[in-house]
């Protein structure tokens, strides 16, 4: 990454912790990005809530991934050079990018709220064992969008709250009195949803149409999304070939990224047709 000063007066684009924490109660909330150093973000023993962990080091690969017409906000330890460099990047590229003053350190310190992590790692989950869809779907999107370096833990329900202290993991898709989560169904939406929802991520027209076709598949609507079905026949036909649930994972991993994938093309207008078609003189070949 280029580690040359800003052209212009980064304070312009700059927010106090106060402002991102009232941005954040309103429908127009940035999209939050950790640009922490890998060490100091494997170091901390928190973040900030909703935030997306990106290396500042690949800025030129991620930069590109970033949802449409979202406003972004950037911080590091302490809102100097990773985070200004990082802001200045993303709006050369016409990102409506701003970056946090004081950064993480000066939010913590003014009292706002912080998602606890374990000092020395990176992001940990923890869920019940023998994942289907829900489970499987929720750390193929944390993977993909929120920490590519998150880990996943599958335990009995009766341990998951013991375990989840005892290794300061996040727990998701388990009901409020296994463990106190946002990470879970609320109404009809189910744990995806909720995750679409804390990491501001509902911009992503594609995700938000993967997020149909789980949803449906998850809670037996079907009827939802022509797609459900195949979805939950994978699904289950998958876990009967793998008795060890992260090796469920990683087997689905791929079937979630050619959904996203056909997503994201039907949401650009390219939703391709499979119309097999006979050969020629083959139906009448076939009639005699």
């Amino acid at each position: 990454m280029d580690t040359a000063k800003p052209s212009f007066d980064s304070q312009i684009y700059s927010c106090t912790p106060a402002g991102l924490a009232a941005q954040l109660r309103t429908s127009e909330a940035p999209l939050v990005i950790d640009v922490r150093k890998s060490d100091a973000f494997l170091a901390s023993g928190y973040t900030v809530p909703g935030a997306l962990r990106r290396d500042p080091g690949e800025l030129g690969s991620w930069a590109r991934t970033l949802p449409e017409a979202q406003s972004v906000l950037v911080y590091c330890v302490h809102g100097h050079e990773v985070s200004r460099n990082a802001m200045h990047f993303l709006r050369e590229r016409g990102i409506n990018a701003s970056y946090l003053q004081g950064g993480i350190e000066a939010w913590h310190q003014q009292g706002f709220p912080v998602d606890g992590k374990a000092a020395g790692s990176t992001t940990r989950w923890i869920t019940r064992e023998r994942p289907k869809i829900d489970r499987i779907a929720c750390p193929w999107l944390v993977r993909r969008f929120v920490d590519a370096q998150a880990q996943f833990l599958y335990v009995p329900v009766a341990e998951l709250r013991a375990v989840a202290l005892d290794r300061n993991a996040i727990p998701y898709d388990v009901s409020k009195d296994v463990a106190e989560t946002r990470f879970t169904h609320e109404g009809e939406r189910c744990s995806f949803d909720a995750f679409i929802k804390n990491f501001n991520l509902k911009t992503d027209i594609a995700l938000s149409r993967l997020a149909d076709i789980v949803r449906a598949a998850d809670t037996d609507r079907l009827d939802l999304a022509a797609q459900a079905a195949g979805l939950l026949a994978v699904s289950l036909g998958m876990s009967r070939r793998h008795a060890d649930d992260h090796a469920m994972l990683e087997a689905m991993i791929p079937v979630y990224d050619a959904l996203y994938a056909w997503c994201r093309d039907v949401t650009h207008g390219q939703d391709e047709k499979h119309n097999w078609k006979p050969l020629e003189g083959m139906a009448e070949r076939v009639a005699k």
